[in-house]
């Protein structure tokens, strides 16, 4: 597993509703060194819960298990593309 991105100024909501719709595991880790599985709730939100700074993450690093999540992730980090996603 390799570091996809480095996350600044994502949208919570759209974030998680993209990784609802992730297949594998997400990874998040923090500059601390702490590892969450985003495609736990109770992952969410603890380790998110940490990392928002006026409703958006301030930083962190995603690793994805599965290449298309990857590829997804990618996609709504650079260009916001939300694909099937929705929010609420």
């Amino acid at each position: 597993m390799t570091t996809i991105m480095s996350l600044h100024n994502i949208d919570v909501a759209e974030f998680l509703a993209v990784l609802d719709t992730c297949e594998g595991n997400v990874f998040l880790v923090t500059n601390e060194g702490d590892r969450l599985n985003l495609r736990s709730k109770l992952c969410q939100l603890v380790g998110l819960t940490k990392l928002i700074e006026g409703g958006k993450i301030a930083e962190a690093s995603i690793f994805c298990e599965n290449k298309n999540d990857e590829s997804k992730l990618f996609r709504f980090n650079c260009f916001g593309d939300m694909a099937d996603a929705k929010v609420g």
